[in-house]
């Protein structure tokens, strides 16, 4: 009989994260590491990824970081090419780095063109550009996990629509994707995460930290998301707890 936990174990994995500087990346980073895997994150900013590095390694586990401009195909592809190089292989993607970027809220009828090509080139087309690009490297049984948001499945966001809608095509990426690379057993679904007071959330919205005990408060289950709950989530859907599971979404956000 096998032991259930042992489903769940990621020993002689490799991950690639992007986005894993810090925030919701770290701690899908960090909870991949924790099952076993090695892994080598991505991010714009060399000191946090050398930061997540240093968890990583703390836990027993390899790891690379790489500045990477996920937006830029070479860059991608620099990060797969020093993966292969250091670790051999890379058996899992998650496809993390995303956000405002620096980009306002804002009413569609107000958005610039650049903004709305900032936006959706880094929550859309890059995501579809790593995917394109993983698929070549990943072997069969391997598996892709994207970060969406519980804002791609609302019915409409006034003021964040460039953000959501971009998010709603990851969603719908993924399920294609998870039929396209099916016959290779390649598993693809996506995390949605609920509120969670990011680095990126903070400077968009403007909000105090009391303003944020206040969104916390207001939440069924009585608190924002943290790190590892997405990491937990991660897991997984990177072990073999998830075989018969792809094209899915899953939701984590406290019940909203």
């Amino acid at each position: 009989m096998i032991n259930v936990l042992d489903l769940f174990r990621l020993d002689g994995q490799v991950a690639v994260v992007t986005g894993g500087g810090g925030g919701i990346g770290r701690g899908i980073a960090l909870g991949l590491a924790g099952a076993g895997a090695d892994v080598a994150i991505a991010g714009r900013r060399a000191a946090p990824l050398e930061e997540t590095a240093a968890l990583i390694r703390a836990k027993g586990r390899g790891a690379l970081a790489i500045p990477t401009d996920v937006t830029r195909p070479e860059s991608v592809q620099k990060l797969i090419d020093a993966t292969l190089k250091e670790f051999g292989k890379i058996t899992i993607w998650v496809s993390n780095a995303g956000g405002l970027q620096e980009q306002k809220l804002g009413l569609l009828s107000q958005t610039s063109d650049e903004s709305w090509d900032a936006t959706t080139t880094l929550n859309f087309k890059a995501v579809w550009q790593c995917a394109k690009a993983a698929q070549v490297v990943l072997p069969d049984g391997g598996c892709i996990i994207n970060v969406s948001s519980i804002g791609g499945l609302r019915d409409g966001a006034p003021h964040n629509g460039v953000y959501t809608a971009s998010k709603a095509a990851v969603n719908h990426l993924t399920k294609t994707l998870a039929q396209e690379l099916a016959p290779r057993r390649i598993r693809v679904n996506a995390i949605a995460p609920g509120p969670v007071a990011t680095e990126d959330y903070h400077d968009a919205s403007g909000f105090t930290e009391a303003q944020f005990e206040k969104l916390a408060a207001k939440q069924p289950l009585g608190r924002l998301g943290k790190d590892e709950d997405f990491g937990a989530a991660a897991v997984y859907l990177a072990s073999r707890a998830s075989e018969w599971v792809t094209g899915h979404i899953l939701v984590v956000s406290g019940g909203v």
